[in-house]
């Protein structure tokens, strides 16, 4: 089903009890990510809300992809894995080799069906030009502020449009954009996005870089400008995919490029790429931690259009789960079979944990068939797209049931992982989000065997796993390590330890959780000194360090720590425990970073919260908004961990 602008979407949410109308004044500054952030952390990514009267012209949408149920009306579709299968129906077709003229004959009508999905440009005026606003005033909009560190007010689902100057190839991508006037926006393109490429090739001409940016429109819209599309291949065909209808572009009004003719608002304008950048952000980003400052191009704005009907369509990013979560999920599941019927025959299955933010945490299954295979398939998918930026991947093989189910990979881990064998390092581009390594975008990636070990793989291995037969032993904890891990005497002596726990009794795996507190007393080399001399610590294989203020009996939680504080390189040791039979115990220092204790150079950002004001007046408001029972805020539990009121985490 194809949506004529984003009205129509809302239509089709309401009838599937999908969607929350509030009518009750909510401010676009804080208010509405508050209340958002509530919502989503729901079991299953809670409803889609629509901000009726937020002081602008224009209703708001936010949280529309945020389930997986929205994402399958947005495409259309009863269930996502529908769009899972007729990707792996279409790429087996077009990859399987044809042995005579008459089978190549009959892929014709299947090329016609892929070509009728080809973006078409049309003549005349579209909707999205119904309405020209005679002045740019982006503040008309009601952009949000989302969170209290944040540099201002932010478009965050625009869809930017360039064009290649070189081979007139256009890009569709999603740059968040912070507002600084009615008319200037700054644009936050990375490196490695396209956006960016054709800018760098439009600096070098010495010409002006048109840009024009959409809102709304058909949601295949929203979600094909975040697809990991191949370089040079239209976004818009893959929305024509999804919705098994052309996309009709219109020519822009102040510019030569085209856009559909459905999408609720159009942006135009340009960036000079001779022009000095613009410094944008903090942002509370899909990391969960502040992106910092920095700077990028101006965009500047000549001509603002929208439908007569417009919504305005935000989303917001922060601690996971969030709407970027399940928008992630989908991408999961839609490119599986490319990446497996093009490049790696081998994969099965992946999954993208939402506690791992897309990029940090992968685990994949394979068929394997040779030694070294899993290395081999953490390679390839390292060298593979936006795969490049995953920093910790877990390679399974096809023993393993569902992989989407962790308390199965749990109990792989329990049966193979080794310390001596099952690590791979690798160094690799990282997320430019990526906070933890000491070089901005480049560091240390970790692999993670867990497939069953062929014999040339175990051939200098000791007989067995030690951990494969591991069980709790009847006393916990307690009974396990020598009374002096528990004594004054060990808290005397190491100050700084605080709290302890383990993951024995909850998924039967010997690992050690230790809060510090990383004080002026705090001693890493002290600590693994005090942790060589308990008697018992060889009844684990790893000790993990948390930050005093984690909660460890949340293991989400613990997860998107680890996946967003590890430089895998700096921060795994191994801890030499005498007359040990099993070798050493794996220490993994997942706390934050700092220039006194890590030597670490770069500003640490502050994990994303809300402030005590905006929390105090959404409870206040939460009985007159129509959202049902009253929902705590989920950055309480969180608080303990930030340091200081701004984006970058102070030392105290």
């Amino acid at each position: 089903m194809a949506y004529s602008g984003l009205a129509r979407f809302i239509e089709q949410l309401e009838k599937h009890g999908e969607l929350i109308r509030i009518r009750e004044f909510v401010n676009p500054e804080l208010e509405i990510s508050e209340i958002t952030d509530r919502i989503s952390k729901l079991p299953g990514g809670g409803k889609a809300l629509l901000f009726e009267n937020n002081g602008t012209p224009f209703p708001l949408l936010i949280n529309a992809l945020g389930s997986e149920n929205r994402i399958a009306l947005a495409f259309g579709r009863h269930h996502v894995s529908e769009v899972e299968e007729e990707m792996t129906r279409l790429f087996r077709e077009l990859v399987i080799p044809r042995a005579s003229w008459w089978e190549k004959l009959r892929m014709l009508p299947m090329l016609k069906e892929v070509a009728s999905w080809m973006p078409k440009k049309i003549a005349g005026r579209g909707l999205c030009q119904e309405v020209f606003m005679g002045r740019p005033d982006l503040e008309m909009l009601p952009v949000l502020k989302c969170w209290p560190a944040d540099g201002g007010r932010f478009i965050t689902l625009p869809a930017v449009h360039t064009l290649d100057p070189e081979n007139g190839i256009p890009n569709v991508g999603m740059y968040r954009m912070q507002i600084f006037g009615k008319a200037l926006t700054g644009m936050h393109w990375h490196p490695h996005k396209t956006g960016a490429a054709h800018f760098e090739k439009y600096k070098a001409s010495g010409k002006l870089m048109p840009v024009t940016v959409t809102l709304g429109g058909d949601p295949v819209y929203i979600y094909a400008a975040t697809a990991p599309m191949p370089e040079n291949m239209d976004e818009y065909l893959l929305a024509g995919f999804l919705r098994k209808k052309q996309v009709r572009m219109v020519k822009c009004l102040t510019n030569d490029l085209y856009v559909p003719e459905d999408v609720d608002f159009v942006i135009e304008g340009f960036v000079d790429p001779s022009e000095e950048p613009v410094r944008e952000g903090p942002f509370g980003d899909h990391t969960g931690f502040y992106s910092l400052a920095g700077d990028f191009p101006k965009f500047h704005v000549t001509c603002i259009t929208h439908r007569k009907d417009a919504v305005y369509p935000a989303t917001i990013v922060g601690i996971p789960p969030m709407e970027d979560a399940w928008i992630g999920k989908a991408t999961e599941r839609i490119f599986l079979s490319p990446i497996r019927l093009t490049m790696i025959s081998e994969l099965m299955d992946m999954d993208l944990p939402f506690a791992g933010v897309a990029h940090n945490i992968a685990i994949v299954k394979i068929r394997k068939t040779y030694p070294g295979q899993a290395v081999k398939v953490m390679h390839s998918l390292w060298g593979a797209g936006q795969m490049m930026f995953n920093k910790i991947m877990v390679v399974v093989d096809e023993s393993s049931a569902d992989i989407h189910d962790y308390s199965v990979i749990a109990r792989i881990f329990r049966d193979n992982f080794d310390t001596r064998h099952s690590l791979h390092f690798s160094r690799g581009p990282l997320d430019i989000l990526d906070h933890s390594s000491q070089n901005c975008g480049f560091g240390s990636k970790l692999g993670i065997d867990l497939t069953r070990p062929f014999p040339e793989e175990v051939q200098h291995r000791q007989k067995g796993n030690p951990w494969a037969e591991w069980k709790l032993p009847a006393t916990g904890l307690r009974g396990m390590l020598s009374p002096e891990f528990n004594s004054p005497d060990l808290k005397k002596h190491l100050p700084f330890l605080k709290e302890t726990a383990n993951l024995c009794e909850s998924l039967t795996l010997p690992v050690l959780l230790l809060t510090v507190d990383k004080n002026e007393r705090y001693s890493k080399r002290a600590l693994e000194e005090a942790l060589s001399k308990i008697t018992g610590l060889d009844s684990f294989w790893a000790v993990v360090l948390f930050d005093h203020g984690a909660c460890l009996d949340d293991l989400f939680a613990l997860v998107w720590l680890l996946g967003g504080n590890l430089e895998p390189y700096r921060d795994i040791s191994f801890i030499d425990i005498p007359g040990n039979g099993n070798g050493r115990v794996m220490l993994v220092d997942a706390t934050i970073k700092t220039g006194h204790h890590d030597r670490f150079q770069r500003d640490w950002p502050n994990i994303v919260t809300m402030d005590n004001a905006t929390v105090a007046a959404v409870d206040l408001k939460w009985p007159l908004l129509g959202l049902g029972d009253f929902l705590p805020c989920p950055s309480m539990k969180y608080k303990p961990l930030v340091k200081g009121q701004g984006a970058v985490r102070e030392l105290v």
